[in-house]
Parts: C-alpha cells; structure tokens; sequence
C-alpha cells in the first residue's frame, strides 16, 4: 500500500514539471516571453526540489550504510517528517538499527561468556593466524603453564621456548601429542592438541595445552593412598595376631617349664618365638609409619612470612649443619613475601628436604652448601632447597616421589611420597632437578592466594 502511494506521489510531482515545461513552450511559441520566463524559471525551481527530494533518500541510505558498516547503532532517524516517504524510510532504519543493535549485543555477551568460560579453565588456549603468525587471543591459564607474559606473534617464542615453537607449527589441525619441555629450567609434559577454522577469509589455528605432571600426580597419588590403604590394612590385620600368638607361646613355655632332652631345643624354641615377635612388631611398626600418607587430609591455612619459616627451620638444623660442617644460606628479594599455608605441614616438607640435602653433601671434599631460596613468579609461589651434593641420576628424577622408592640403602621411601601429598593438598606441586656431581634443587610451587 505504502508503494504505491510513493508512486502516485511521484507520478504527480512529474506531471506538475511536465505541465510547466509544456506551459513554458506555450508561451514562448505565442511571444508571451515574460510569462514563458517566469514559467521556466518555476519549473527549474520545481525541477530543483524534486532533484533534491529524489537523491535525499540515496543519501540517507549511505550514511546508514556507513554507520551498519562501523558498527554504530546508536544514531535514531526522526519518525516525524512532513514528508510521507522520508517518515517510512525513516521508520525502517530505526527498525533495522534496533535489530543489528540486539544482534551486536548479543553478540558481544556470547563472546564476553565464552572469553569468561576460557579463562576459569585449566586448560590454555592460543588462537593465532598460521599466515602471519599473529595472535589474536590467548588466556591466563596458558601464561601461568608456560610462565610466559602476554605476547602478540608465536614467533616470540623462537628464543624463549624452541621447542614448544616447534611442536606447535607442525601440529595439525585435528592432531594431539605428548611434548616435553623446560619451564623454567622444569622437565614438564603438556598435552597439546589443535583445530583450525576460518572467520571472513582468514584462517585461524587454535592449540590447547594441558599440564600432564598435575593430572598424573594427583591422580597417581591418590591412587597409592587407596592401595596404601588397603596394604597397611591388610598388614596389619595379618601380622597382629601373629605378635600376639608369639607372645602367648613364649608366656605358655615358660609357666609350663617344659623339659627337653636337649636344653639347646628349648632355647632354639624360645629364640624362635622371640625373633617372630620382634620381626612382626617390627613390621607392625613400619606399616603404622606408611599409614601416616593416610592421615595429612586437612590443612589449617594461614599467612606463613617466608623468612621466618626459612630461619626458623635454620635454628632449628644448625646443630647439624655445624657438625658436619656445612654451610646454609638464605636468599630472598622480598623479605616480606607471605603464602598461605599450614606451617606444620610445610616445615615438615622443608626438614624432610633439608635432611635429604645435608646427606646429599656429607661425603663433599670442598665446601658443602645448601641453599634456600623463595620468590614470586606470577601466581606462584616458589621455594626452593639447593645442594652441592652428588646428585641424583637422570633415570631416577622420575621415580623419587614414589612410596617405597629410596636412592639410599637405609631410606624408607616414605618422606619425599608425604611431601608430595602434602603439597598437592596444598594446590601445590614439588619437583626436582638435578646434575651428577652438582647437586640437586628441590622446588615447592604454591599457589598465590589472597590473604
């Protein structure tokens, strides 16, 4: 209905130029100059505001187009107009506006949710151009893995991290693997995998990296406490009644004062009996030792100073240390750094390691020096117990958070298994590096929490 009311409009605006013309014509053809003049002068005027009239909505239109075209919806075209058309032109800009204005909306909430949801996961994602190299977007969760800042190219990573540069360039898209690099002078495996899509003709290659070592040493902990469990359990119930059958045999010989031909039979029993009972209590009380992995369940937190924690565990291994004549240092550029933690817990991991250290340099011909060290690094927390020891080899780095695992004749196998635990109870991890002949340096991650 609209249409044609325009045509009819603009069918009468012609006519009335066409009569003027035809007017004007008339006039000149019978010497009426003065009307024909004035009479062309009329229509070229009329000629003018139709003209006019005409290319308004043209450019009405372009300058819509353009404001569509920056993405600025924020213009409201006038629904008022004497003009009829100019009002329903007017009308259906603002009703294409109001849509690409909920659209644009929606889509930046769609965006701002997802941007969201990538950044609370675990997982690090990169999206970057393979063309060019350039990144167009990347979360925390993949800085803190790397420990690496924000950068702008992949390309950035040719002198920070070969390695992972590498794996990532010649990743394909619907491709996985297993790498292993150095973070910080650390051994960790990531899992990465890659996808690629295209976004108004340019193609994009989004790779997810995930931290291997924290899935597998949380789930392989908790694995040996379950089987802990059930060992010591079993033990246990097995070997109690065995201490206390001994126990009740060696009371019964003795009340019965029985008598052999052979007096030697007689102590033979007896030794018998006693050695029975020694070595069932014996492994009663090593199974009662491996049954402490069991116990660390809960943390009391609390704002721990790192020098105070470093000096005291000092005092508290200086006889020791001045003993057997080994000199410890601290090291620490924020003498005011603080992480929360249950003290407890934390000084018994830290003697457990200084233990570790002071028999790692006690067979030192020159000087035998531990280290500790803390800083922030992001959000984490490191600490850090150094040796000048003999080292630990390469084969074994893997295998010395493992229950019953040793590197010495006499270990139990206990102490680095209840560090771990106790650190991932923390959020934390622990690892190790570690050179023949050079040493060894133990590192404690915590997490930075507020305080």
């Amino acid at each position: 209905m609209r249409i044609k009311k325009y045509k009819l409009i603009w069918f009468i605006r012609l006519l009335v130029l066409f009569l003027l013309l035809c007017a004007a014509a008339f006039c000149f053809a019978y010497k009426q100059n003065v009307v024909a003049v004035i009479t062309a002068v009329i229509a070229v005027l009329y000629f003018n505001a139709i003209y006019k009239q005409l290319l308004k909505p043209y450019r009405q239109i372009s300058e819509f187009a353009e404001a569509v075209f920056y993405r600025d919806f924020s213009k409201n075209y006038t629904t008022s107009p004497a003009d009829k058309t100019e009002h329903t032109l007017n009308n259906s800009f603002n009703t294409i506006n109001n849509v690409l204005k909920e659209l644009s909306i929606e889509k930046e909430a769609q965006f701002l949710y997802l941007q969201t949801m990538l950044e609370l996961i675990d997982t690090g994602v990169i999206s970057y151009r393979p063309d060019t190299g350039e990144i167009t977007w990347m979360n925390e969760s993949l800085k803190n893995i790397i420990k690496l800042p924000q950068f702008k190219s992949v390309y950035f990573l040719e002198k920070r991290n070969e390695i992972l540069l590498e794996e990532m360039l010649s990743l394909k898209a619907g491709e996985n693997k297993m790498i292993s690099i150095d973070v910080e002078h650390i051994p960790t495996k990531l899992l990465i995998s890659a996808t690629s899509f295209t976004t108004d003709g340019i193609n994009y290659h989004l790779v997810a990296f995930k931290n291997v070592d924290e899935v597998v040493d949380e789930t392989e902990a908790k694995a040996w406490q379950k089987l802990l469990s059930v060992m010591t359990h079993e033990i246990m119930n097995s070997v109690a009644p065995i201490s206390s059958l001994a126990d009740t045999l060696k009371k019964r010989l003795g009340a019965e004062k029985i008598n052999f031909a052979n007096p030697d039979v007689m102590e033979d029993i007896e030794l018998g009996i006693d050695t029975i009972k020694s070595r069932s209590e014996g492994l009663l009380k090593f199974t009662a030792t491996y049954r402490n992995l069991n116990k660390v369940t809960h943390l009391n937190l609390e704002a721990v100073p790192v020098i105070d924690l470093f000096e005291n565990l000092l005092q508290l291994m200086q006889p020791t240390l001045t003993q057997k004549n080994i000199e410890a240092e601290i090291i620490l550029k924020n003498t005011h750094l603080t992480l929360m933690a249950d003290i407890h817990f934390v000084e018994q991991v830290l003697i457990n390691l200084l233990v570790n250290a002071i028999e790692a340099v006690k067979n030192n011909k020159g000087t035998k020096k531990i280290t500790l060290t803390a800083e922030q690094r992001q959000q984490k927390i490191w600490l850090q117990v150094a040796d000048n020891g003999m080292g630990i080899e390469q084969d074994l780095l893997d295998k010395v958070f493992i229950p019953f695992f040793s590197t010495k004749k006499t270990g139990s196998g206990i102490g680095l298994s209840l560090c771990r635990q106790i650190m991932l109870l923390h959020k934390g991890s622990i690892s190790v590096q570690s050179k023949i002949n050079e040493g060894a340096v133990f590192v404690l991650q915590f997490p930075v929490t507020e305080t």
